[in-house]
């Protein structure tokens, strides 16, 4: 029997079997530099060999004013698809992914969840950028056993629950697992910081009543209380901006030598502007949800503020510039972002999960072998491009790092980057 032949017989049993989750088709020699947008595919090569094909579920946000970041996530994604098809790294199996656009909006997330897990080709899910759009996506993904990892969710209850603030953890989904360190480790990182490096050891507290910006200010306070620092007063303020005035006249009245904010640019920015206004010539710092260029564009007096980060830049990474390398030497037109590293190992990760579960099944994958991937990327331990990659009990990434950035000649400078030391 001919190859073509048996190839056909193999999908014709296939499809008599009732059995639709993995088909057995020739590989197509070649395929698309990016994985395209809104459903479009990229096989990222081939030897054009009979090949399972698999595909791997990207979600970020493809348009909109987050889409320097997610195209950055799509196109790392690809470039794992590629490297592991070029390298033939799962013997008898054909990478691809299918990126879908969730414009940072949480019904859109949840909406792609939905396609996802309809296509029976999709072993696993990489993305979102957005907590708040993981959020939408983390229930229907794992109640259908979808394996999803993102490469920059930072919301602790994803992998904690909902209790975690109080001390009661608990893992809702097995399927859900980040290569990115979360709140729980950032606010205590800033405070060290602004304890150990800056010399603040007095500092007031603010944040935006969001469950990130509570989550952020709180464990701030704890850690910096802890190093010996004392907190000279607490603010609750609504998220989206505000007047502030009587606010920096408080703080400057307090005798701070820092602001620790929780919450997003939004709000950060018009505060820190009226506090120096107010002749409170102290820094501003703020998490993630600061570190953002509209910060710096939409605030004249950000000079000397502070703001932490999820990771570290691939220039400060040991294998980032060898990350940055094949990235450009591949072709993409946009830049690889804060997460691209991160990205590209959230996708090799699920990968090496592939592999497993066909090593497992005696070198071919089983037709269940979507509800074998969440045990599987649980197990997964490599070198990443951004160091040490495997997960925690609760899907959270062993590897945590963070990143200081301060605003200089109105840019945001890297100031320190490393590990989570508690």
């Amino acid at each position: 029997m001919g190859r073509r032949s048996a190839v056909l017989a193999v999908a014709l049993a296939t499809l008599a079997a009732g059995v639709l989750t993995w088909s057995l088709t020739r590989d197509t020699p070649g395929g698309g530099r990016n994985g395209g947008a809104g459903g479009a595919a990229s096989t990222g090569g081939g030897a054009g060999s009979p090949a399972t094909r698999v595909v791997i579920g990207v979600d970020a946000p493809l348009t909109g004013d987050l889409t320097f970041l997610g195209a950055g996530i799509k196109n790392s994604a690809d470039l794992a698809v590629r490297t592991a098809n070029r390298t033939r790294h799962v013997p008898g199996v054909t990478f691809e992914i299918k990126a879908l656009d969730d414009a940072a909006q949480p019904a859109k997330g949840q909406e792609n969840a939905t396609r996802f897990v309809a296509d029976d080709k999709v072993v696993a899910v990489v993305g979102p950028l957005n907590s708040a759009v993981a959020s939408s996506m983390v229930g229907p993904l794992g109640e259908a056993g979808l394996v999803n990892v993102s490469p920059a969710n930072t919301n602790p209850a994803l992998t904690h629950g909902p209790g975690w603030a109080a001390g009661t953890r608990t893992r809702q989904y097995e399927t859900y697992f980040r290569t990115v360190g979360t709140d729980v480790d950032q606010g205590p990182y800033a405070a060290r910081y602004l304890y150990q490096d800056a010399r603040k050891t007095k500092v007031f507290v603010i944040d935006d009543r969001s469950d990130h910006g509570a989550g952020l200010a709180a464990g701030f306070t704890s850690e910096f209380r802890a190093l010996g620092g004392t907190v000279v007063g607490t603010e609750h303020v609504g998220s989206g901006g505000g007047d502030f005035t009587a606010l920096a006249v408080k703080i400057r009245a307090s005798g701070a030598q820092a602001v620790y904010f929780g919450g997003y640019y939004t709000t950060a920015a018009p505060l820190s502007q009226r506090l120096k206004e107010a002749g409170a010539g102290i820094p501003l710092m703020g998490g993630d949800g600061i570190f953002d260029p509209q910060y710096v564009r939409s605030n004249t007096r950000a000079e000397g503020d502070l703001a932490t980060s999820i990771g570290a830049p691939a220039e400060e990474l040991a294998r980032g510039p060898a990350f940055l390398a094949q990235y450009r030497e591949a072709g993409y037109q946009e830049d690889a972002g804060t997460y691209g590293a991160y990205a590209y190992d959230a996708t090799w990760a699920v990968i090496e999960a592939v592999k497993a579960v066909a090593a497992a099944n005696g070198g071919t994958l089983p037709p269940n072998a979507r509800s074998r991937m969440p045990r599987a990327v649980a197990g997964v331990s490599f070198d990443g491009f951004t160091g040490p990659v495997a997960f925690d009990a609760y899907g959270d990434t062993v590897n945590r790092r963070f990143t200081v950035h301060t605003v200089k000649d109105g840019t945001w400078k890297t100031l320190k980057s490393g590990p989570h030391t508690p």
